[in-house]
């Protein structure tokens, strides 16, 4: 056993130094994530009984109890005065091992995101559903986070978040925030909306909608009055369409498009770039704003002739990937290189840097 490795000192040095997430898992030092990296730390390598005397610090005793017969779990841990923890316990080639992500206390403002204004419009929505998308670690959380903290601080409101676990905790504000954890405090995702519905909400959270039965529930609810707000991990407008219609049997998808295309109210699709320096990350985006256009292409299945109208950019405050990450070379932020790496169509977005796609300004005069 490493006598000198104590979890709570390493996680609040983990934080003093900007990390996002950690490492350990027996036989190496620990690791670190830091603007986007992984970093290993100069500390000795871990053991089995270091990572099993962790677990027992910080786990709740239920779990901690249990630990030898569990091989996967999530749970949140908080050092007071420093920040929360979201902890994943697994097993690697039978042996313990933690991924430990970093959850701030303080909820960053929309503005603070560096993400696109017509966002603060989306909290003045009174019903429908909004997709927050992308990959791990592009910010969603985050993106969401400040949403419903958006929400709470301007609106007279009842939201009700369903979490796996509870990630940012709310302080009530013009709102009253009920929230509600998967295996705590409600039996599933699907249970918790159901469920929501009896609670006198105005908006519902959805943590991650993973099968049938949540979207299910999800798009009930947005359908009866409610705004719901979620996640899938989709990468751009399209993709999350055909995976909310995809996620129904041939003989429903019909109706669920024409659901769907009543209930949809924007998707923003998120990804993080870094910058040239690789010292900070900065967020683009995808954003589709339902219009009455949006909705016929919904219902009849014509959802590729949804990326035409994006391109467009020049109605109803829609944005496209491409020309997202082309505002971001302009405003020399991130590199023409990254951004092309980071675009599903490079070709574009090189014609868009040479000015000579649909009349945008030239980048290089």
């Amino acid at each position: 056993m490493n006598d000198n490795f104590n979890i709570i000192q390493f996680l609040k040095s983990a934080v003093a130094t900007g990390a996002s997430d950690e490492h350990l898992k027996v036989g190496h030092s620990p690791f670190i994530r830091k603007n986007g990296f992984i970093k290993r730390t100069n500390m000795v390598a871990l053991t089995k009984d270091d990572i099993e005397k962790a677990i027992a610090e910080i786990a709740p005793q239920s779990i901690a109890q249990e630990i030898q017969s569990i091989m996967d779990i999530d749970f949140m841990f908080e050092i007071k005065g420093c920040s929360r923890f979201r902890i994943n316990f697994n097993r690697q080639m039978g042996l313990p091992a933690m991924v430990i992500r970093n959850i701030p206390y303080t909820i960053p403002k929309l503005s603070d995101l560096e993400l696109p204004e017509v966002l603060n419009n989306l909290i003045n929505y009174q019903n429908g559903i909004i997709f927050v998308t992308g990959p791990t670690g592009s910010g969603k959380s985050t993106t969401l986070a400040s949403l419903i903290n958006g929400i709470s601080l301007n609106s007279s409101k009842h939201i009700i978040t369903i979490e796996d676990p509870i990630e940012y905790v709310f302080n009530c504000r013009k709102s009253i925030i009920s929230q509600r954890q998967i295996g705590v405090d409600t039996s599933s995702f699907s249970d918790g909306i159901k469920y929501a519905l009896r609670q006198d909400p105005d908006v519902i959270f959805i943590g991650e909608i993973r099968d049938k039965d949540t979207m299910e529930a999800a798009l009930k609810a947005a359908e009866t009055g409610h705004l719901v707000l979620t996640t899938l991990h989709t990468n751009d407008a399209v993709q999350t369409i055909n995976r909310i219609v995809n996620m129904f049997e041939e003989s429903n998808r019909y109706l669920v498009r024409k659901q769907l295309a009543e209930t949809l109210r924007a998707t923003i699709a998120q990804k993080l770039i870094y910058s040239e320096e690789k010292q900070k990350r900065y967020p683009a985006c995808e954003i589709l704003v339902t219009t009455p256009t949006i909705k016929d292409y919904i219902s009849k299945d014509n959802t590729e002739a949804i990326y035409e109208l994006i391109k467009e950019n020049n109605i109803d405050n829609m944005i496209s990937m491409n020309l997202s990450l082309l505002e971001l070379v302009q405003s020399k932020l991130i590199s023409e290189k990254e951004a092309l790496e980071n675009s599903s169509d490079p070709n574009e977005l090189e014609k868009m840097f040479r000015g000579i796609y649909q009349g945008t300004k030239a980048y290089y005069e």
